[in-house]
């Protein structure tokens, strides 16, 4: 592997577009495909026409479009989530437990999610496609002598996917289509000491050699940022069963990524250089099980169940294969346990033609978490979501289409954190608290028939 530092031209075009990625879907899963399917909650979306966008859940759905498409948009992501909670410190060095208020509110940035597809139907067999867009995104934040910075001030994960698609019809009733997943990723993680650090170095009773150990409040005790490129591919099928309905099934394989970078921090490299090392991430597989069904004229209803393969996820292990080694002389370091399981959603929507230019939009969805109670962390605060969305599209010409949706997202159930860390062997520091919140998204697309 070869140290990578600079963005590809299609990465930074994204980036310039302010893409900073807050997961709204299970995990560190992105759902905003696109502001179409936004305006009815994703449901159905393996199983549904609209525009160039579909082939980011099914390419075999790309045989239903006809002509040269292109569509283009952004979703904006406006989250509000917070951990209320609290710090308590436990070292027989102390005279008795200290506890401290660790709060964290607002631990997600606003992001623009943009996104870009086209279709090209070839004749009545064959159309091609390409999608570029975000499946996988995450940024959480705390300052850097946060209360509960010791469990990590930083955690990002960025994602940038191209597609090459292509769908074959194979009669009236049945479709197959398949393509290759390009992923670059760049992912980012942090620790810092906490303002709290000062206050117990002070405390009288605690030796002056132990006192001595401790960092500066707000210093660097672990960071890592590295990156990557990767390859998957998918494949999905659909079957018209009649005039009417229709059932769409759609595989996205996972990708696996060496985040090749370098750690550094009082924990790596002291006072040092930086360590190159790499953090192996394997972004999971997910499918989707869609139907469509054309109730009467002006109206369809469309349901999907999705799944996300998140049990592969269950730890974060940084390794240094060269000379230079951390300052424990270790091969590799257990950066973070997240022990994530399988997820699963399920979304209803409908889509009702008011006119001959006017079509209008509405569904709801249950997206569930993808960690259990006893392994829920700040860094990734998770939890069962419901999702509520209403959306309009209308075609200004024959050519040119406009679509808008806007999905409110509430935390639905209790969400406990509850994790412990070591300070330098010296205390157990444990992390108390509830994530909670919601977050507001805002999509707009534009669809050109050529």
């Amino acid at each position: 592997m070869t140290q990578k530092f600079k963005l590809t031209l299609v990465t930074a075009a994204l980036v310039a577009l302010g893409v900073q990625l807050p997961a709204q879907a299970a995990g560190f899963q992105l759902a905003e495909t696109s502001a179409t399917g936004l305006g009815r909650a994703f449901a159905g979306e393996a199983a549904s026409a609209e525009n160039p966008s579909v082939q980011a859940r099914n390419p075999a759905m790309l045989s239903y479009l006809e002509g040269r498409q292109v569509s283009v948009g952004a979703v904006y992501v406006m989250p509000e989530v917070n951990t209320p909670g609290n710090i308590t410190i436990d070292s027989p060095l102390l005279p008795q437990s200290l506890t401290v208020p660790a709060d964290v509110n607002d631990v997600a940035n606003n992001a623009v999610v943009p996104n870009f597809y086209y279709s090209s139907q070839l004749n009545d067999r064959w159309t091609w496609g390409l999608a570029l867009n975000s499946n996988y995104g995450l940024e959480t934040e705390l300052p850097a002598s946060h209360a509960a910075a010791i469990f990590g001030n930083k955690t990002s994960v960025t994602t940038v996917e191209l597609n090459t698609n292509i769908a074959y019809k194979i009669d009236r009733h049945f479709t197959v289509g398949g393509g290759m997943r390009f992923v670059y990723g760049e992912g980012e993680i942090g620790a810092t000491a906490p303002a709290w650090i000062d206050s117990v170095r002070g405390l009288p009773t605690l030796p002056a050699t132990v006192a001595a150990q401790l960092p500066a409040s707000g210093s660097e005790l672990k960071h890592l940022k590295g990156d990557d490129f990767g390859m998957g591919w998918r494949a999905g099928a659909t079957w018209q069963i009649d005039d009417n309905n229709r059932i769409g099934f759609a595989y996205s394989s996972k990708v696996k990524l060496d985040l090749e970078g370098h750690a550094d921090g009082a924990l790596y490299s002291g006072a040092g250089d930086k360590v190159p090392g790499y953090i192996p991430l394997e972004l999971p597989a997910f499918a989707e099980l869609a139907s469509y069904h054309q109730i009467t004229d002006n109206f369809a209803l469309q349901a999907s169940i999705n799944w996300t393969d998140w049990s592969t996820f269950d730890e974060l292990v940084v390794y240094f294969p060269h000379e230079q080694k951390p300052v424990s002389g270790a091969d590799s370091d257990l950066v973070k346990a997240e022990n994530f399981k399988d997820n699963w959603r399920y979304s209803i929507g409908g889509t009702y033609q008011a006119t001959k230019a006017l079509t209008l939009r509405a569904g709801m969805a249950l997206d569930k978490t993808a960690v259990t109670d006893e392994h829920r962390t700040i860094t990734i605060p998770d939890s069962d979501r419901l999702w509520f969305s209403l959306g309009a599209g209308y075609a200004l010409s024959d050519a040119m289409t406009v679509d808008l949706g806007v999905t409110y997202i509430e935390a639905h159930g209790d969400s406990p954190i509850n994790e412990t860390q070591s300070l330098l062997n010296l205390a157990q520091v444990t992390y108390q608290g509830e994530a909670t919140g919601h977050v507001w998204l805002a999509g707009l697309q534009f669809t050109y028939k050529m």
